[in-house]
């Protein structure tokens, strides 16, 4: 470098520093793109930790601030909407008479807009956040993606996750062909594929793992519950291909969903219980501690908010959004034989709940029911919802679990166990999956478990069966003929024995 280069170098670094966006324009503009924060850590050179504090508000420096603030502004321009070009007359068109024989010009927008419906007044697009004048299918979005936040314009490529699709022609009526053969088909993006085709990526992870370990099954297994995180993960990637909705991994999260300490929780209440019947009718009683199986897997099939959450108050509540809500219980006056919906809590007043302990108690409280009033919601964060966003990665793990436990291989059991119990354990704030941020989403499905297993407890009840303990999302112990009410065996629709003990005494 020559003398007057170095001075060039001095003069720029000794200048203001370069602008940057707020912290949260900086998470959007890298969310539009699609792009993790690990990604861009790679393109900077810095750790994904960095990029995360940059967004919560820390500001760069020296050249890598530079760095920064030119993928902000490339990735701006990116997303900025491109003019279309205008349209070349057409000769023949021009000729066209236009009566009320004549082409109707607006008929494919109005075959576009079909599914759409105008609202009364604007409510915040489930994808963006801002306001919008339509919804789809009970989603309020907009039908323009240059005007949605999530900034997909001309330049990137991808559909909008929720995708309004004219329809075919239609054509003549045939009568429907079934498969002679009884080939079983499967979704698979845009085409789909038979069974035999779909990749088996936990298959194969397996098979890998044992062939690198010479066979050993302990040190397969170990290897494979090491990497289990990052393996959900891509399974997660592969099976949201051609999904109808777009996964929002690192939204702006409530200060009510962030940790208070380092080591503290969030305010979210999950409703766990830990219910032991308070007294038993006089004599010996044999009781029966029940383990409900793959209790985090089957919870994978709940509501959850598509895209940020959004602040609202007051006392309805919409079933086509999902989160968390501050809400006043109402009086259980059944705990002598049923556990409390909202868990062991010995604190009176309003808490935080998740939409599936919230969907219980407005259940129990349906007349039904009838076993308690209604909850009194006070204010709430929630999106726009759906029950399928996670149903092909959890029908991926059902089916590796259960082709596991037809074998008898207790390797990819592990492994497919490790996969989602992790998996939902690592989603919020956690130093072991930076892939994705939901906290959210974390405290959703664990009570989801717990609301599961309170159905089970109840329809015990139900049948005449004594219900003496309920712990956790997976243990539930019984008094009377259970096999008459639950099934047994090992998948996930069937319960299996823990324990068997003796209560009371003649």
């Amino acid at each position: 470098m020559s003398d007057f280069d170095a001075i060039d170098a001095l003069l720029a670094a000794s200048g203001p520093e370069v602008e940057l966006p707020p912290a949260e324009e900086r998470r959007r503009l890298r969310e539009a793109l699609n792009l993790s924060q690990a990604q861009v850590a790679r393109a900077i050179g810095v750790s994904p930790n960095t990029v995360g504090g940059w967004e919560s508000g820390r500001e760069p420096t020296g050249g890598i601030r530079e760095k920064y603030a030119y993928f902000l502004d490339s990735a701006r321009t990116r997303l900025a909407p491109q003019p279309e070009p205008a349209p070349v007359a057409d000769p023949a068109s021009e000729a066209a008479p236009t009566t009320p024989e004549g082409p109707d010009n607006n008929a494919a927008d109005s075959t576009a807009d079909s599914t759409a419906e105008r609202l009364a007044r604007p409510e915040p697009c489930v994808l963006c956040g801002r306001p919008a004048t339509h919804q789809v299918e009970g989603f309020p979005q907009h039908l323009d993606p240059a005007e949605c936040g999530t900034g997909a314009t001309t330049d990137t490529p991808a559909a909008p996750p929720l995708a309004i699709r004219t329809p075919a022609a239609p054509t003549a009526p045939t009568a429907p062909a079934r498969p002679a053969d009884g080939v079983k088909l499967l979704p698979a993006g845009r085409r789909a594929q038979t069974a035999a085709e779909a990749p088996d990526a936990i298959g194969q992870a397996v098979k890998e793992a044992l062939a690198a370990h010479e066979g050993d099954v302990d040190a397969a297994t170990a290897a494979l519950v090491k990497r289990a995180i990052p393996d959900a993960m891509a399974l997660l990637d592969e099976t949201r291909k051609g999904g109808r909705y777009d996964i929002v991994a690192h939204p702006w999260i409530p200060d009510i969903l962030r940790k208070q300490t380092s080591r503290g929780a969030d305010q979210i209440w999950e409703a766990r219980p830990k219910w032991t019947r308070p007294e038993l009718p006089p004599g010996a009683h044999e009781v029966t501690a029940l383990d409900v199986n793959g209790a985090y897997l089957s919870a994978l099939k709940t509501h959850l908010p598509i895209g940020q959450l959004e602040h609202s108050t007051g006392f309805d509540h919409d079933r086509r959004r999902a989160g968390v809500h501050l809400v006043t219980p109402p009086a259980w006056d059944h705990e002598g034989v049923l556990p409390n919906p909202i868990g062991n809590r010995d604190e009176p007043g309003p808490l935080w709940i998740t939409e599936p302990t919230l969907r219980l108690l407005l259940r129990l409280s349906s007349p039904k029911y009838g076993l308690c009033d209604p909850p009194r919601i006070h204010e709430s964060y929630t999106s726009g919802a759906t029950e399928g966003l996670l149903e092909k990665f959890r029908v991926a793990l059902k089916d590796a679990r259960d082709r596991a436990i037809a074998e008898d291989d207790e390797v990819t059991l592990e492994y497919v166990k490790a996969m989602y119990s992790k998996f939902v354990s690592t989603m919020g704030e956690s130093n072991y999956n930076r892939e994705l941020n939901r906290p959210d989403w974390m405290h959703l499905i664990r009570s989801q478990a717990f609301a599961n297993l309170w159905m089970k407890a109840y329809k015990a009840y139900e049948e005449g069966l004594t219900v003496v303990r309920a712990m956790g999302t997976d243990e539930l112990h019984v008094i009377g003929d259970w096999r008459s009410v639950f099934p047994e065996g090992r998948s996930v629709t069937e319960v299996k024995v823990k324990d068997e003990y003796s209560l009371g005494r003649d």
